[in-house]
């Protein structure tokens, strides 16, 4: 039994056809937004790629332009032949290529679907390269005077005033890294010297943390040095002043706004395959419908459109059965090459008589 088999006539086939060109043409669109989204997402990253350790983050980026390109192509193909349908003369040329179109389509929509599923998948991936890049960003924070690093700086600085956060994962991370240049730092300061001493890797390391890490709103002037030192402030407790610096690290900020934009594209993206798949549906039904009708002389007549020929479960078996000939016929060409070559290497016996 057919699934989804539903009787036409001429007005239902013309009424269809218009209609699915219009939504062809509302895919194009629903394309172009993808491409878009994957533009923005990718400037986005691009802008912050300085703190990411890998390009693994660009993936959901390129899969969105892509899709984006080639939603335009298929719905922009599919409204073509949509319109066309309406005259049977020019609808005949479109024949042979529909069902090869529509298996591309299947195709095309379980993409979709896959990159619908990383959108909201890609948070871990993501947590890992930012943690990673955040970690080696603040290690270079200090060279400002190294060709390639001299950036840094500016860019972690940048990052923490936009985003309200400090360190990666808080603001104690600036205490295990030298974050102030040895330019800076006067070595015949016995104060230098002994915290240089203290430290087995010979860094200056100290309680405080950069300019971009005080928060505006606290209502008494930062204090960014001696951060863990309640005595070197009058009336201050570093574990009560909540407003002195910002608590949340830029890892944990970063990713909740990369995640949190990604899902809501994936959600787009999930509306768009359900769209996409609406309109595959109703071009299949096209196709049946103009297929089947019994005298193409005659386009008043009634036909019948469905989506797939048998039941579910039989069309599934049909498939199962063409993979295991499938799999039998390269067996028998595989054994047949093997006895071709065993023949070929056997030495006739030639018998001479004197």
């Amino acid at each position: 039994m057919a699934l989804l088999k539903v009787k036409f006539n001429q007005k239902k086939r013309v009424k269809l056809a218009q209609g699915l060109w219009l939504m062809n043409w509302f895919s194009v669109f629903a394309g172009i937004l993808v491409f878009s989204m994957g533009l923005f997402l990718k400037i986005e990253l691009r802008k912050r790629s300085e703190v990411m350790d890998n390009s693994e983050s660009h993936f959901v980026p390129n899969s969105l332009i892509v899709m984006g390109i080639l939603s335009c192509a298929f719905n922009g193909f599919a409204g073509k032949i949509c319109y066309d349908s309406l005259d049977p003369a020019k609808f005949a040329k479109w024949k042979p290529l529909l069902k090869p179109y529509l298996a591309l389509c299947c195709v095309f929509n379980m993409l979709i679907f896959f990159v619908a599923l990383i959108c909201f998948l890609m948070r871990g991936s993501l947590d890992s390269t930012l943690a990673q890049g955040l970690k080696n960003g603040m290690k270079f924070y200090r060279d400002t005077d190294t060709p390639g690093r001299c950036f840094m700086k500016k860019t972690i600085d940048m990052l923490q005033i936009e985003f309200k956060c400090c360190g990666n994962n808080g603001y104690k991370d600036w205490f295990e890294i030298q974050w102030i240049s040895n330019r800076y730092l006067d070595f015949s300061s016995k104060e230098v010297k002994d915290r240089i001493k203290s430290n087995v890797d010979g860094r200056y390391l100290v309680d405080g943390v950069p300019f971009s890490c005080c928060n505006p709103s606290s209502p008494r002037p930062c204090i960014q040095y001696q951060v863990t030192n309640n005595s070197a402030h009058y009336s201050y407790d570093y574990q009560t002043e909540e407003l002195n610096l910002w608590r949340r690290g830029c890892r944990e900020a970063l990713l909740n706004y990369y995640s949190g934009m990604m899902s809501s594209m994936g959600a787009v993206i999930l509306l768009v395959w359900l769209f996409e798949m609406s309109v595959m549906v109703g071009l299949r039904l096209l196709h049946t419908s103009l297929e089947s009708i019994v005298n193409p002389e005659d386009p008043e007549c009634e036909s019948e459109g469905w989506v797939l020929e048998n039941s579910l479960k039989d069309t599934f078996k049909s498939a199962l059965e063409n993979l295991k000939k499938l799999g039998k016929f390269n067996q028998v060409e595989a054994g047949a090459e093997g006895a071709e070559g065993e023949e070929g290497g056997k030495t006739p016996a030639i018998t001479t008589v004197s």
